[in-house]
C-alpha cells in the first residue's frame, strides 16, 4: 500500500512539474509572438510614413507650373497688357527704394509747394468764383500730399528737398519772373495767367509722375505717381474748359 501511495504522489508531482514547465514554455512563446506582432506593426507604420513622404515629394515635384498669361492693367491713358508669368513676376513693384523714387518724392514736394503758392493768390486776386474754387481744391489735395511725402522721406531717413535751390529745370515749374507777374495781376488778367501757368504746371507734374512709374521701383511711390496723373489730368480738363468759356 505504501509503495502504491508513494507512486501516486510521485506521479502527481511529476504531472504538476510538467504542467508548470509547459505553462512557462507557452508564456515565453506567447511573449515572442506578441513581440513579433509589435515589430511587424512598427515596420508597417514606418513603411507607410516613408511611402506618404515619397508621394508628397512626388506631388510637389510634379506640380504643374502655371503658363497662363497674366493681364496687367495699364496706367492712366494706357491699355491693359498681356504678360507671361515670367514677365508678370518682374513687373510687380518692389518695396525697395531706388534713386528715381527719391528724386520723384523730393521734386514733387517742391513742385506741389509752388502750386500752393499760386493757389494762395486766388482768393485776393481772381475774379472767377470757379477759379477760386479750383484753387481751393488744389490746396486741399496737394497740401496733405506734401505732408505725407515729407513724412515718408523722414521715415526712410532720406533728406528733405532744398526749397532754396534752383528748381527751374523741373518740368512745368514757373520761373521767378512768371511768379512775380502773377502776383502783380488781378481780375480777369490774373484768371487768364493763372490758368495758363497752372495747366503747364500740371502737365509738368504728369511728366514727372510718368517718369517715376517708368524708372521707380517702390510700390508706395508708384501709387502716388498714379494718383497725381489721375488727379491732375482731370484738373487740366476742367481748366481748359474754363479757358474756353
Amino acid at each position: 500500500m505504501r509503495s502504491a501511495q508513494d507512486g501516486s504522489e510521485r506521479f502527481a508531482r511529476d504531472g504538476r512539474a510538467r504542467i508548470a514547465r509547459n505553462g512557462r514554455a507557452r508564456s515565453a512563446q506567447d511573449g515572442r509572438a506578441r513581440l513579433g506582432h509589435v515589430f511587424v506593426a512598427g515596420v508597417a507604420v514606418l513603411l507607410g510614413v516613408c511611402f506618404l513622404t515619397a508621394c508628397a515629394e512626388d506631388v510637389r515635384e510634379s506640380a504643374p507650373v502655371s503658363t497662363a498669361p497674366v493681364i496687367a492693367p495699364g496706367r492712366p491713358g494706357e491699355e491693359a497688357r498681356t504678360l507671361s508669368p515670367a514677365e508678370a513676376a518682374t513687373a510687380v513693384p518692389s518695396p525697395t527704394v531706388n534713386a528715381a523714387d527719391v528724386r520723384y518724392v523730393q521734386d514733387m514736394i517742391v513742385h506741389h509747394r509752388q502750386a500752393l503758392d499760386m493757389a494762395a493768390l486766388a482768393p485776393s486776386h481772381a475774379s472767377s468764383a470757379k477759379l477760386k474754387a479750383l484753387a481751393a481744391r488744389i490746396h486741399d489735395v496737394q497740401e496733405p500730399e506734401i505732408r505725407v511725402m515729407t513724412s515718408w522721406l523722414d521715415r526712410e531717413h532720406l533728406p528733405r528737398p532744398d526749397h532754396h535751390a534752383d528748381h527751374s529745370d523741373m518740368p512745368g515749374m514757373a520761373t521767378p519772373e512768371q511768379m512775380e507777374a502773377l502776383r502783380a495781376a488781378s481780375g480777369a488778367t490774373f484768371d487768364s495767367l493763372f490758368l495758363q501757368m497752372m495747366v503747364a504746371h500740371h502737365e509738368g507734374a504728369i511728366t514727372m509722375a510718368t517718369t517715376a512709374l517708368t524708372e521707380g521701383s517702390h510700390l508706395t511711390v508708384e501709387q502716388w505717381a498714379t494718383d497725381v496723373i489721375a488727379e491732375q489730368t482731370a484738373e487740366i480738363r476742367r481748366m481748359r474748359e474754363m479757358q474756353g468759356a
